[in-house]
């Protein structure tokens, strides 16, 4: 059975007229997990899309005007799809199902695509950008990812890693970043080298954490399957049979990107990801983010994704937060 004759099968929406529209959905599992606890799902996409909604029994209704009626059962649908594809729906599904600025042609399978599955839980994109950054993460070989936080860099190049990992595609994930400072001065940190350098990855961890469960991850850094390492520690290496994330590569300089770029080997992929307005330098000049964007913009065989504010999915706070910031940045040159 198709998923498409699923949503059929599942989804019954009768027009009772022109600012009314009630929604039945047959299954009952799937309708509490639309619904939400305590009615919050359905309260948010009231909100969300400017209507006035009613729940009971089997039975949604939903009032508004035709356009935003229409936003609202697309909503649903989408919802509906997300449960058959991952069995959950989280809170962040019911902005995604509004949201106007998805690769989302209909309320079909097509919208999940870029579906990775993990042990713990089902990724989709959260935005055009996301999607293509998917893709690209599955397709190529070296990608950089460029934006600010929240734009899912780091968390969607670690679920594509232990997704292939899962599939033994390649034999080990490795999380590397810039320590302290550019210079990784970790000689004077407390502990052997993974205890030094915890505290730079816990982003990494945390996401590794929620997508594989901690007592998976730490069996698979005993046996060497994921790696820890500085930035530093990772020359004169040839990475092999990997997929090897640099994180917070804002902090590096444009030799230290250039040294990861270069051991690549074969079987492997690489991903470099930072925030261009988050450098961490004393001398913020010295960061080689930017510098090598620009250098390697025109190789073909590398993928450049930017992100920017439209693409954060924390908070809808965060991304009112980075717009401040950056039109205070643009009032303060002019």
């Amino acid at each position: 059975m198709s998923e498409i004759s699923k949503l059929e099968q599942n989804l019954i929406i009768k027009k009772i007229d022109k600012e009314t529209v009630n929604i039945s959905v047959i299954d009952n599992e799937m309708l509490m997990a639309i619904v939400g606890q305590f009615d919050q799902n359905l309260k948010n996409l009231s909100k969300l899309t400017n209507t006035d909604v009613y729940f009971r029994g089997n039975s949604i209704t939903c009032k508004g005007d035709k356009e935003k009626l229409a936003i609202f059962c697309d909503a649903i649908k989408f919802l509906i799809n997300k449960y058959f594809l991952t069995n959950i729906i989280e809170k962040e599904d019911i902005v995604l199902s509004v949201k106007k600025n998805l690769e989302i042609e209909d309320s079909n399978v097509k919208s999940f695509k870029q579906l990775i599955k993990t042990p713990k839980k089902s990724v989709i994109a959260r935005s055009k950008k996301q999607s293509e950054y998917i893709k690209a993460l599955k397709e190529n070989d070296i990608i950089m990812s460029l934006g600010p936080a929240g734009t899912g860099k780091s968390f969607l190049a670690v679920s594509v890693a232990i997704t292939l990992l899962m599939e033994k595609k390649i034999d080990r994930v490795i999380l590397s970043r810039p320590a302290v400072e550019a210079g990784e001065k970790l000689g004077f940190l407390p502990g052997d080298m993974k205890e030094k350098v915890d505290p730079y990855l816990r982003p990494l961890y945390d996401a590794l954490y929620e997508l594989f469960g901690a007592d998976k991850i730490e069996k698979k850094i005993e046996t060497g399957e994921i790696e820890i390492a500085p930035l530093a520690f990772m020359r004169g290496r040839t990475l092999k049979n990997c997929f090897a994330i640099l994180d917070e590569a804002q902090n590096a300089t444009e030799t230290q990107i250039k040294m990861f770029l270069t051991r690549i080997g074969e079987n492997s992929k690489l991903v470099v990801n930072g925030d261009p307005s988050q450098v961490d330098l004393i001398n913020k000049s010295n960061s080689g983010l930017i510098k090598s964007r620009n250098i390697l913009k025109d190789l073909n065989e590398i993928k450049i994704i930017e992100f920017d504010h439209n693409d954060v999915v924390r908070h809808p706070l965060v991304s009112k937060i980075i717009r401040a910031y950056q039109n205070k940045s643009t009032d303060d040159k002019s």
